[in-house]
């Protein structure tokens, strides 16, 4: 299998961000909804947000498809939320990267359980210099500010991870993601 991307892995890819982009559209009514209630209950629904990208290299499994998803992703975002935000420009780009040196360490040849749970960690984790930057963080009590990014990096595993695992899982099933894949010796022997 060429490890360059084709057209349609490029389309995949963006039609997928474009998919997540509409979630994440409404991700923000369980995120808004949770933080009246104290104690970053809201970051357990963060790890959503680094989906597209851990999602989309499960399916394609070629470099930059999880960068290309995530940017997309966040890009379609802000058109469907109707405004210009440079902010999520920046966030869907790094948490894409985060996600794709995980990938790229992997040599981009598992799609383990293991390696998506990472993905959406360090994902979790890139986002902490870029809210340092961009938010009020330098004034809060550093107890809270490690029981939030806690509670992200979790969501990052269980969410953005282990939810987008299992959404392939389920996808592989129905036999829909053959498509991306060089067939098995189970294929050719069921010709």
């Amino acid at each position: 299998m060429s490890k360059r991307l084709t057209l349609s892995d490029i389309l995949v890819t963006v039609l997928i961000g474009a998919l997540f982009a509409i979630i994440y559209k409404f991700l923000w009514i369980p995120y808004e909804i949770l933080k009246p209630l104290g104690l970053h209950l809201e970051q357990s629904v963060y790890g959503l947000w680094f989906i597209a990208a851990i999602v989309t290299y499960l399916i394609i499994q070629k470099p930059g498809v999880a960068l290309l998803a995530e940017f997309a992703a966040g890009a379609g975002e802000t058109i469907v939320m109707g405004q210009f935000d440079i902010p999520t420009f920046i966030y869907a780009l790094l948490q894409g990267l985060a996600c794709e040196i995980v990938f790229l360490a992997v040599r981009y040849k598992t799609r383990k359980l293991s390696v998506a749970v990472v993905a959406g960690m360090t994902a979790g984790i890139i986002t902490l210099p870029i809210d340092w930057f961009y938010n009020y963080l330098s004034d809060v009590a550093l107890w809270n500010v490690i029981l939030m990014f806690a509670i992200r990096i979790l969501s990052g595993a269980i969410v953005g991870g282990a939810l987008g695992y299992a959404i392939v899982r389920a996808l592989d099933q129905t036999g829909v993601t053959k498509l991306f894949r060089p067939a098995s010796k189970k294929d050719y022997d069921l010709l």
